[in-house]
């Protein structure tokens, strides 16, 4: 199946006084129609910086410095931005992480919906408000008529949520980037929303990339996963044969940190924490970036990098424990 959209030797970095950041480190990433790829590591990984790359949202003092990211056939870096206009919100639209900053506090929710069909598809006023009332019905925000004219303050965070979601769908995008879209929201809220994404993507046959640190999440909506560390993709796989058998040891120590609790057990078996901490992006140690917290870590680790090597299930490890 051709992909929709792929992702070549992407690099992002960060000017600051430590030196280079390199939040996004050669990542290869690849989505197909109507394809879910889970995007999951913890924070400060480059999953955030690696959204805002695809639509060259990135700001100084951030730079894209390398790689391709192809859709629908064009290099989105080569595009002019008058073009990359046309792709943002259009054909690629994004979820983003925070509902209280994305969305302006002095403009109905109804208005920023419509914001981008006055934009993207030409609609008067009146026609773009009407379509944002309908998109308020397909993400299932109650008295759409009256919310349409509601300000974001007026509205809970699980509203705001669906909110940025109809914004996202407005022009019925090829591809929807959800950046964790779940997090603030108590339990009974993201399982509506999750509900919610799943049925858009059946309807309108999205390609979606979620990103998210919770592997729940990603086990129940995703096809593929890719697992991020330190600004790279150390590996991925489909979901299933991931979370049956881990090959990289990162993966293996995220999923040993989920609570567990088998039943008749009172209370959660002990987890097990990954040692360590996340290392400065603007100072990584030499060789695989993984080593000072692996359990399995070799001398050649300590020496070099790990090249990304294809696996016989359908997945790719950058571990030198698979030659």
């Amino acid at each position: 199946m051709p992909h929709l959209l792929e992702i070549q030797g992407l690099r992002t970095c960060f000017a600051t006084d430590q030196g280079v950041l390199k939040a996004v480190d050669g990542v290869d990433l690849s989505l197909g129609e109507g394809q879910t790829l889970g995007l999951v590591g913890e924070s400060g990984c480059g999953k955030s910086v690696t959204a805002l790359s695809i639509l060259r949202l990135i700001t100084p003092p951030g730079r894209i410095a390398g790689g391709r990211i192809l859709f629908e056939g064009r290099d989105l870096l080569a595009l002019p931005e008058r073009e990359m206009r046309r792709v943002r919100g259009n054909r690629i639209g994004l979820v983003f992480q925070e509902p209280a900053s994305a969305l302006n506090p002095v403009l109905t929710v109804g208005f920023q919906v419509a914001e981008s069909l006055l934009i993207h598809r030409g609609l008067s006023r009146r026609e773009a408000m009407r379509e944002a009332e309908e998109l308020f019905r397909i993400v299932s925000i109650p008295d759409p008529a009256r919310s349409v004219r509601q300000y974001p303050h007026q509205l809970s965070g699980g509203l705001r949520q669906r909110v940025l979601i109809a914004i996202a769908l407005a022009c019925r995008p090829a591809v929807l980037i959800a950046d964790e879209p779940t997090t603030a929201l108590d339990v009974t809220i993201q399982a509506q929303i999750l509900d919610l994404l799943r049925r858009l993507r059946e309807e309108y046959r999205l390609s979606v990339i979620l990103i998210s640190h919770d592997l729940g999440v990603i086990a129940e909506m995703a096809d593929r996963v890719a697992v991020m560390y330190a600004g790279r993709i150390v590996e991925e796989a489909p979901v299933r044969e991931l979370f049956r058998a881990p090959r990289h040891p990162y993966t293996l120590g995220l999923l040993r940190s989920i609570p567990r609790r088998r039943p008749g057990e009172l209370r959660p078996r002990r987890l097990h924490a990954i040692p360590g901490n996340v290392p400065d992006l603007a100072r990584l140690p030499g060789g695989c970036s993984f080593h000072p917290r692996c359990p399995d870590v070799m001398d050649v680790c300590r020496a070099l990098d790990p090249a990304m090597t294809a696996e016989a299930a359908g997945g790719r490890v950058a571990c030198f424990k698979y030659p």
